[in-house]
């Protein structure tokens, strides 16, 4: 199953995913290659930054919204302080019994505001069992 079918060019293939809940579900057991990129701007005023050296942001796919080791796929990128708008992704294999759902977090340790920017996505492909 891949990303909500916002424009032309994308895709929804699959009962696995739940666009309510951001969560993909494994129909089968097995090995899924998942993805996502996330176009991720920053909403606070340029002027009101910090400006702070260890901020940064991670990305996670966590299964069953487990993101211990070896149950999530992450990125981590530094924050630069000049920047509005951030592009960061993640791509790994997991496996996943039958039933069990797979989902993106974002950890902001920057203490901005952050949105996340249409354009992102989110996809995940069964390779085998």
């Amino acid at each position: 199953s891949l990303s909500q079918p916002e424009r032309e060019g994308m895709f929804h293939r699959g009962p696995g995913l739940n666009l309510t809940s951001g969560q993909y579900t494994a129909p089968f057991a097995g090995y899924y290659t998942f993805s996502t990129t996330l176009h991720i701007a920053r909403r606070e005023p340029r002027r009101k930054r910090q400006g702070c050296r260890g901020s940064r942001l991670r990305v996670l796919i966590c299964v069953q919204s487990c993101c211990q080791h070896n149950s999530h796929l992450e990125s981590i990128s530094q924050l630069e302080s000049s920047g509005d708008l951030f592009t960061i992704s993640v791509t790994g294999t997991l496996y996943l019994q039958a039933g069990q759902y797979a989902s993106v977090f974002v950890d902001n340790t920057a203490g901005s505001p952050l949105t996340v920017q249409s354009g992102s996505d989110f996809s995940a492909v069964l390779l085998g069992v």
